[in-house]
């Protein structure tokens, strides 16, 4: 008898339950998946000895304690490290272990919808530099990218991602303004920040004005479904990516950790569409 749970506050609005339910009932397992709310006068390092005496087997954690949970974990992975954030705990043998999914979710779900896209000549700019950029680069940089260029308001937040880069992999750093200068040269774009999230669905991150024909474009923002920067993207026949697969797929990765069985996605993608449209 599994049981999970999420970690966060406020999570009453997560969709974590619906969809790690689902792995359970697609792989016959028999489990739950609990909110754990801790609001902010809580001890999360109390929380986290409270779940392991119950016996809970693995959590999510989200805002706002991605971060401040690493000091009281006793093993967190080096990718996560390097991120600075963890999004998955596993409870094993009285120890707890953290990592994070985000960015292996996101380079699978992006696998998943264009297969073969990780070739050899491939060049990718991410937009933004935050902790979600952090994850994605990482996970690009595992996968044998040669260049992925990051641009941000910040130029210095951005350099700071790139410190993490101990391969071959190419990375330029560049301003909002010469990325736009410069979409065509990249043959993924991916879009990490919040621009465009609702209640500010008229927003977008930069123009597309100098897009080629045919590039994948993609945004993680899931709410809504199609953002402004994605709806430009497809007016300029681009190949578009939605942003709530990324939810999935880090998802998957982390049931995975918890069970050592990978459940299959399948129209899940398309029940999560018709969950966030309200159909």
């Amino acid at each position: 008898m599994y049981t999970f749970g999420l970690i966060g506050y406020p999570i009453k609005h997560s969709l974590s339950p619906w969809i790690h339910t689902t792995f359970l009932e697609q792989k016959n397992l028999k489990g739950t998946y609990e909110l754990f709310e801790v609001s902010p006068q809580e001890s999360i390092e109390q929380k986290l000895q409270t779940l392991k005496d119950k016996g809970v087997q693995g959590c999510n954690v989200t805002v706002p304690y991605k971060e401040t949970v690493l000091p009281y974990l006793d093993v967190v992975d080096e990718s996560a490290v390097e991120i600075g954030a963890i999004n998955t705990i596993v409870f094993k043998n009285g120890k707890t272990y953290g990592y994070n999914t985000d960015g292996k979710g996101y380079v699978r779900s992006l696998e998943t919808s264009f297969p073969g896209v990780f070739t050899p000549s491939l060049r990718i700019l991410l937009i933004g530099a935050g902790g979600a950029a952090r994850g994605i680069y990482r996970a690009l940089l595992d996968k044998g990218c040669k260049e992925v260029s990051i641009a941000n308001r910040t130029l210095s937040t951005a350099e700071s991602i790139r410190e993490i880069n101990q391969t071959e992999t190419k990375s330029m750093i560049m301003s909002l303004e010469e990325a736009e200068e410069q979409l065509a040269s990249y043959d993924v774009v991916i879009q990490t920040t919040s621009v465009g999230m609702k209640p500010h669905e008229e927003q977008s991150i930069l123009s597309l004005n100098n897009i080629r024909q045919g590039t994948i474009v993609s945004d993680i923002v899931y709410q809504p479904i199609e953002t402004s920067f994605l709806r430009e993207a497809a007016a300029r026949q681009c190949q578009v990516h939605y942003g709530h697969t990324m939810l999935l797929y880090q998802a998957q990765y982390a049931f995975e950790l918890w069970t050592g069985t990978k459940p299959e996605i399948g129209t899940m993608d398309e029940q999560l569409q018709h969950i966030l449209e309200g159909k």
